[in-house]
């Protein structure tokens, strides 16, 4: 048995030092970073909770049906079904957008060109603005694709794609509230 080479032990000691700097260098990057629920009862602000700020939000009305789908999904939203708050302490501009588009043409037994699927694009940009300083807060941009078929019936088709709108306007409100819900977050960081 012969004693170890010194040169070895000093290696191993040095790629032990090396790990344990790594090792304490990532905890301490780790401990930096703060994991805390979007929809807490932690105040934001001083004094207030994420849904009572978000319950504060008044959306200015909208024009066309599929925009007031979306509308009409975020107030349920943020109110928790309360309606509009009374006296709301944001004000929240909401543009929406849509776009239908043919997205597959399969064919059964039939010569024609006809579109037999679809799909419905609604975008929606915001902006959300504190009621009394008419201080801009966030600004943000979101989009939700849902497809249909397209059947031969005219009707059908034109319900089909009714139906996809009102789905899209579902899960678009859903993603602005969400980002919404962080744009307050971040605001109320950088208020305190």
């Amino acid at each position: 048995m012969s004693l170890p080479d010194r040169e070895k032990t000093e290696l191993g000691r040095l790629l032990r030092r090396i790990a344990l700097a790594g090792l304490v260098g990532s905890l301490a990057f780790i401990s930096a970073c703060q994991v805390r629920p979007l929809y807490s009862s932690a105040p934001l602000s001083t004094g207030s909770t994420a849904n009572a700020e978000m319950a504060s939000i008044a959306v200015k009305p909208v024009r066309t049906r599929y925009a007031q789908q979306v509308r009409n999904n975020l107030i349920f939203g943020f109110g928790r079904g309360a309606g509009e708050p009374a006296s709301p302490l944001y004000s929240l501009d909401l543009g929406v957008t849509e776009g239908v588009e043919s997205s597959a043409l399969v064919q059964n037994g039939t010569d024609q060109d006809e579109p037999t699927a679809g799909s419905v694009t609604l975008t929606a940009g915001y902006t959300l603005t504190d009621a009394k300083t008419g201080a801009v807060i966030a600004v943000g941009k979101r989009a939700i694709t849902s497809s249909f078929d397209r059947p031969r019936q005219e009707f059908a088709s034109y319900r089909a794609q009714i139906d996809a709108e009102n789905r899209a306007a579902r899960e678009l409100a859903e993603a602005l509230q969400l980002s919404i819900a962080q744009d307050l977050a971040r605001h109320g960081k950088a208020a305190s």
